[in-house]
């Protein structure tokens, strides 16, 4: 898997496209780190909450095991910046419930949220 397309593995498609049976499956085998970058910087978490994909964000954070607000490396966004801008309302709140402190997120197109 070292030697995957971009880095992506199995985790970061089953987010991606919002496949919360995938996600439970390679959790429960304890052999896949959830918070795993690819090579764009983003972790399943990041693509998940870009998506909209509630129960897969749900599943991901209910592992303890991920960092709720890691910065991709392109554009330095985090989890609850790229829910808010899908304007994935559940998503974003799931997120900032998961973060202690959450001051107002401003993102380049001027969404307060």
């Amino acid at each position: 898997m070292e030697n995957s397309l971009d880095g992506v593995l199995p985790a970061h498609i089953a987010a991606f496209f919002g496949i919360p049976g995938i996600m439970s499956y390679l959790i429960s085998t304890g052999k896949v780190d959830v918070d795993l970058k690819d090579n764009y910087g983003r972790t399943p978490l990041s693509w998940a909450a870009e998506n909209g994909h509630e129960a897969v964000v749900k599943l991901l954070l209910d592992t303890g095991k991920v960092d709720v607000d890691p910065r991709d490396d392109k554009y330095g966004w985090t989890p609850l910046s790229w829910a808010a801008e899908g304007r994935h309302e559940a998503v974003v709140k799931l997120l900032e419930s998961s973060i202690a402190t959450s001051p107002p997120l401003r993102i380049p197109c001027r969404l307060t949220v």
